[in-house]
């Protein structure tokens, strides 16, 4: 799905509503980390594998999510030459530390996260092909918020009350402001209705939102 559809908040939602919902939910943005860092991030690495590791090694967030989940934001990013130790950990739920020369058993569920089109990535030769068929097991597309505009209303209300709750105001909103909502295109999908509602909560100076208090665009 697009950026800000949700992604994160469907994969919380399974996690939450699984067996393992006791367990972790660890998640990683696989495109905030850069290459060199994101193999000693995820896997971990021992003691003495590169210059300024800890002296004592260090767990990786795949271990930390032993017996939960493991939420791989933005999977595209991940770099080629990382993809196949990925590929292993996926089909065998096992890794190797950076440095280390046993593999490591874990028990995790795996929930990736994309908004790029990964088909056309493994046509570039950026992505491979039997990751991406190892990853697609159950495809959820999320739709972004101008195809469901009949969650606009209801979005806006759920977010009206979060934010009244949060800065102890109440806030209420009119008909009108509701429908011009409705009409807009939101290229930023949910995140951009969650902060406009927010903006306005903290910016309003009276108890309706009236549409004249609406951004201009």
């Amino acid at each position: 799905g697009e950026s800000g559809t949700g992604k994160t908040a469907i994969a919380k939602y399974i996690h939450e509503n699984s067996s393992r919902k006791d367990g972790p939910f660890i998640t990683i943005n696989c495109g905030s980390i850069s290459t060199q860092l994101l193999d000693s991030e995820l896997f971990g690495y021992t003691s003495g594998s590169f210059t300024g590791a800890k002296k004592e090694g260090k767990i990786g967030l795949v271990e930390l999510a032993e017996g939960g989940t493991l939420f791989l934001d933005e999977i595209g990013e991940i770099p080629l030459a990382l993809q196949g130790k990925f590929l292993q950990l996926i089909q065998e739920k096992t890794f190797t530390p950076v440095g280390g020369i046993k593999p490591k058993k874990v028990d995790i569920r795996i929930i990736s996260a994309t908004n790029q089109d990964l088909g056309t990535l493994v046509k570039n030769k950026t992505f491979r092909e039997d990751l991406y068929y190892r990853l697609k097991v159950i495809n959820i597309d999320i739709p972004p918020l101008r195809e469901r505009k009949e969650d606009i209303e209801e979005l806006t209300r759920f977010f009206l009350d979060k934010y009244n709750l949060r800065y102890n105001l109440y806030r209420e909103i009119s008909e009108e402001s509701i429908e011009k909502l409705i009409n807009y295109s939101w290229p930023g999908n949910i995140r951009e209705l969650q902060h406009v509602v927010e903006q306005l909560v903290v910016t309003v100076p009276q108890k309706i939102i009236k549409s004249e208090y609406l951004p201009t665009y």
